[in-house]
């Protein structure tokens, strides 16, 4: 296995949370995307994309992660955005610089986890009843799947999405996969 790994999927698969925890059990550095996007250039995703669209913003949201992969740091977890493995050859650029792995979650325990967190995070899905976010998903996964299942890794998440402990077992998990594959 490569390193870095950088973890792709939906919003809400437990990128950023299961990666932090992920991160921690392997004593490694942890980086979530957006928010190195929003150090660096100094506006959230969503208000970038808002003032400039999301052609520019995905172009700088590829430079952010290149310059990253840069840094002189070996053992590094990133969490992706969900998009940025579907624009352009940015899972072609994964691929090369790391291992990158797949939390594959069906759609209705993606609508069902997103509708137990703060939508207020999330504009383009604020207000939305967990049958709105099922259809929200369902397009959108269908069109993100054929990158997604370019990933190096596709982890099934077969856990209780009712579960508090959701996080903590996807993290348990890659860590046990990583340290397997890393020896």
């Amino acid at each position: 296995m490569r390193i870095p790994i950088y973890l792709i999927g939906y919003m809400g698969a437990g990128k950023t949370t299961a990666g932090r925890l992920l991160a921690d059990k392997l004593g490694w550095h942890f980086v979530d995307l957006d928010d190195a996007f929003q150090e660096i250039h100094g506006l959230s995703p969503a208000d970038y994309i808002r003032q400039f669209g999301i052609e520019a913003f995905r172009r700088k949201e590829k430079y952010v992660l290149e310059d990253l992969a840069e840094l002189p740091i070996e053992k590094v977890i990133y969490a992706t955005g969900g998009g940025y493995p579907c624009w352009k050859d940015n899972m072609e650029c994964l691929k090369e610089l790391g291992t990158s792995i797949y939390l594959r979650w069906k759609p209705e325990h993606l609508a069902k986890r997103l509708s137990l967190t703060d939508l207020s995070e999330r504009p383009v899905l604020q207000g939305k009843t967990e049958e709105e976010l099922l259809a929200f998903i369902l397009p959108q996964l269908e069109a993100r799947e054929p990158f997604y299942t370019m990933a190096d890794i596709i982890v099934d998440v077969p856990f209780n999405v009712l579960s508090d402990t959701n996080d903590e077992q996807i993290a348990e998990y890659l860590c046990q996969l990583i340290k397997s594959k890393t020896k």
